[in-house]
């Protein structure tokens, strides 16, 4: 019996988001400042050989199990449609190798559609895994194509790049999307820098989750449309994400908190329903209270808010968040991108 594990971090996207989704990227460029934290989604996989028996796919987090006898059993319905995906792109061939049987747990440390990236990170995290068991040498591009091909592509569902490839790179990334490329720049922030802002951040829950394909859809449609408060929004944040890229790297974290309530001005102006009552409610209660400024985290529509403080007003913000409705999630900055491992196993 092999064991294989893999987990992929989720990320908090600063600025330039919805500048990786198609067509923007390919007509005008995209730009996005990101990083990952200490949020994981984790795929184990357990290869039996000799018995030749279905695959099982176990889910924790949705407390669902299901079973493939063949591949005329993955259909997309609905349940975990993710996982059928990836089986077909990475293991097309699995019934015809019948002397081994796969047993698939899957898991996450945040909940679907909360803004952080967790359906890539999960099939990135799949990706990883088949990858281990494979003994295919993909690098951290070909890991994150691989994963967009499966959710955009395969699954059809809407969303840009930059999730596949932060899961798979790791770390505070300024990424730039063109047509046909995508440039990962690594970015070596001072020690200092980056505790400081981790200290200054508040990621909070705003107890909603979204589901971003409208609003995608509705983005895409009114920039195809060549909508003016869409196409300026668009360009404002891609410059945004460069702004704020060099503010880090000299330093200036003081010019964060301007500059994320910035962004989430300009990505209410992307289309409709990026925000609610809500959401306007309790980034207006964090403000009053102190905050510098912030942004929600995603597509739009629910999820994670992420707020900017002054450090003496930090924890006076964090209990008006909970008092209009939230929940503070304490995190780190993760430097690592995905990461596969070996169990050795009693069997």
């Amino acid at each position: 019996m092999q064991i294989l594990r893999s987990k992929a971090p989720l990320r908090m996207s600063f600025a330039g988001g919805g500048t990786d989704v198609s067509p923007y990227p390919e007509e005008r460029g995209g730009a996005v400042l990101n990083c990952t934290i200490d949020k994981f989604a984790y795929a184990t996989l357990q290869v039996d050989t000799g018995t030749g028996g279905p695959t099982t796919v176990e889910s924790l987090d949705y407390n669902q199990k299901l079973l493939y006898q063949k591949p005329s059993d993955l259909l997309y319905n609905g349940e975990l449609d993710l996982v059928k995906a990836s089986l077909k792109v990475l293991y097309p061939d699995a019934r015809e190798n019948g002397t081994r049987t796969l047993h698939m747990f899957l898991h996450s440390d945040a909940p679907a559609g909360t803004g952080l990236g967790g359906s890539s990170a999960m099939v990135v995290a799949l990706v990883g895994a088949f990858q281990r068991y494979l003994r295919e040498p993909w690098t951290a591009y070909e890991v994150a194509e691989l994963a967009y091909r499966i959710e955009r592509e395969e699954l059809a569902l809407k969303g840009g790049r930059q999730d596949q490839y932060t899961a798979a790179f790791g770390g505070f990334n300024f990424m730039e999307f063109e047509r046909g490329r995508t440039i990962v720049n690594r970015l070596k922030i001072q020690p200092d820098v980056l505790n400081e802002l981790a200290y200054r951040l508040l990621l909070c829950y705003t107890g909603t989750s979204h589901f971003s394909d409208d609003i995608i859809e509705r983005q895409q449609r009114d920039f195809s449309e060549r909508r003016t408060h869409t196409v300026e929004a668009l360009d404002a944040t891609k410059q945004l994400a460069i702004d704020m890229k060099n503010e880090l790297l000299r330093g200036n974290i003081d010019e964060m908190g301007r500059l994320l309530d910035a962004g989430w001005q300009f990505k209410k102006q992307f289309t409709e329903g990026i925000s609610n009552e809500r959401i306007d409610a309790l980034y207006s209660r964090a403000r009053e209270a102190g905050a510098l400024g912030g942004k929600l985290l995603g597509a739009g529509g629910g999820g994670y808010i992420l707020l900017f403080c002054d450090f003496e007003r930090r924890a006076t913000v964090a209990k008006a968040v909970v008092r209009a409705g939230g929940t503070v999630t304490d995190f780190s900055f993760e430097p690592e991108g995905l990461q596969t491992w070996s169990v050795r196993s009693r069997a």
